[in-house]
């Protein structure tokens, strides 16, 4: 059984066509966000950034946060909502390369001014030259291959003044089996049925992280195992 995911697949994800709009990508973010709600998949991006501006906070009165594949903006909602609590100006900007996806994020985040959005390539030019105090994405990066990765990865690193937080998967069969026996019973969207075990299977293990993170020159990070079958990343 193990056998089949000692490689990442490379079979692309319904989600990945970018002109993918309409009811079932609404329902689609709606569960993804449920699902990383009740698996603990939020807390991992929130910890990360916390333990990267808890250095910053005494001398830095606002940061800019990039969160790259922001999807529905969910992500960034939570951070929004730390901020406040925290008493820690924030400046979020969502981007992603689906128009249809953008425009829904923006409606689900009206009541956050401190939130904009970007329809971009993140392997664009226009990106590239961009720059932040903070670059997060969760649940983005197994969409690439490991080339891509390498050349993203290196970019960002030039990109984020304070630092870089990557919250994904870890591939394994049970966290397989498991999102694909969950999803096929509970989900009502052919999107998360198709694509969550699939994710999975395009998750990474830790010696391929390891890897691409020297390719791309990044020296210095920590890289962690986290429930449930997630990896965080912070360089």
């Amino acid at each position: 059984m193990a056998g089949q995911f000692t490689n990442r697949s490379n079979q692309q994800e319904m989600m990945d066509d970018l002109c993918c709009q309409g009811t079932q990508v609404e329902r689609t973010l709606e569960e993804l966000e449920t699902i990383n709600r009740l698996l603990g998949g939020n807390h991992i991006t929130l910890d990360g950034i916390r333990r990267i501006l808890s250095k910053y906070e005494e001398i830095e009165r606002e940061f800019e946060i990039a969160d790259i594949g922001c999807g529905g903006g969910d992500m960034l909602i939570k951070v929004a909502k730390w901020g406040r609590s925290a008493g820690v100006k924030l400046r979020l900007t969502g981007i992603d390369a689906n128009p249809h996806i953008v425009k829904y994020a923006g409606r689900n985040s009206q009541k956050f001014p401190e939130i904009s959005y970007e329809v971009l390539d993140i392997f664009s030019p226009a990106f590239r030259q961009k720059q932040f105090d903070l670059v997060m994405c969760s649940l983005f990066t197994h969409h690439f291959t490991d080339e891509q990765l390498t050349e993203l990865f290196a970019a960002v690193k030039r990109q984020s003044r304070l630092g870089v937080v990557i919250n994904d998967l870890h591939r394994h069969w049970f966290a397989y089996w498991s999102i694909k026996v969950l999803t096929r019973y509970f989900s009502k969207s052919a999107m998360i049925k198709n694509d969550a075990p699939l994710s999975v299977k395009r998750g990474f293990l830790r010696e391929e992280l390891e890897k691409i993170l020297r390719a791309s020159g990044v020296e210095e990070y920590q890289l962690k195992w986290r429930w449930a079958f997630r990896w965080q990343l912070i360089f």
